[in-house]
């Protein structure tokens, strides 16, 4: 395994996101350089739409993100790698080496440094028995193993996951998190899965489209379940 890379710094200064008048996040202000954050909230709470913030996906209403200093979103979608929560949101092409083949493609590798990109992630995951088979034929957990194989080939430095582990059986689940603990990029998970998130560095806990909680995980947690009965 490759040394771990410095976590990047991601800031959010002032962000508000609106969407048809109404506020979805407001005035967020943060400084993210821990190398395990995760994010947490009831649904409708903001958070995915603050994870998809760090890739570009969204853009702010006003107020800017950023990753070391830069605040384009052409530096945010080279840095930050993003895995759906749905595989086939993220999955274009029929043949599982065509559609990790695709992102490499504005990179201009040569056909040796695309192949070997792909052969590197596919052999390190025990998925290289794949590379030729129809994506469409996958079953849940392979689609999910291939869509975060997709972000890896591009060697990002951050990666977000939006509630990857959500439609996943047991078993599948167990195998996806074991590949999440083993990679070396800083990674930002929204889950509701908080047993998850116990081992995080960070955890924040958004409500109504602001941040509530900020903090280790047991306290920040702690706080949600609170929060949350019914």
């Amino acid at each position: 395994m490759m040394p771990a890379p410095k976590p990047a710094v991601i800031t959010f200064r002032d962000v508000v996101v609106e969407k048809n008048g109404t506020p979805i996040l407001a005035g967020l202000t943060l400084r993210l350089s821990e190398r395990r954050i995760g994010v947490i909230g009831r649904n409708g709470s903001g958070k995915s739409t603050f994870a998809r913030l760090f890739n570009g996906i969204e853009t702010p209403s006003s107020g800017e993100v950023g990753i070391d200093g830069k605040t384009g979103r052409k530096d945010l979608r080279r840095h930050v790698g993003f895995v759906f929560q749905n595989p086939d949101n993220q999955i274009v092409y029929p043949i599982v080496s065509e559609d990790l083949a695709f992102g490499l493609k504005n990179l201009k590798l040569t056909q040796q440094e695309t192949a070997a990109r792909i052969d590197t992630v596919l052999t390190r995951f025990g998925l290289a028995h794949l590379r030729d088979r129809f994506t469409h034929q996958l079953s849940g957990g392979e689609k999910q193993m291939i869509a975060l194989a997709g972000v890896l080939v591009m060697q990002p430095r951050v990666i977000v996951f939006d509630e990857p582990t959500t439609l996943l059986d047991l078993c599948n689940k167990r195998r996806f998190m074991a590949a999440l603990q083993e990679l070396e990029q800083q990674i930002v998970v929204v889950s509701h899965d908080l047993d998850l998130l116990q081992g995080f560095d960070r955890v924040l806990h958004f409500e109504n489209g602001t941040l509530c909680e900020d903090g280790p995980p047991a306290p920040v947690i702690a706080a949600y379940v609170a929060r949350s009965q019914c």
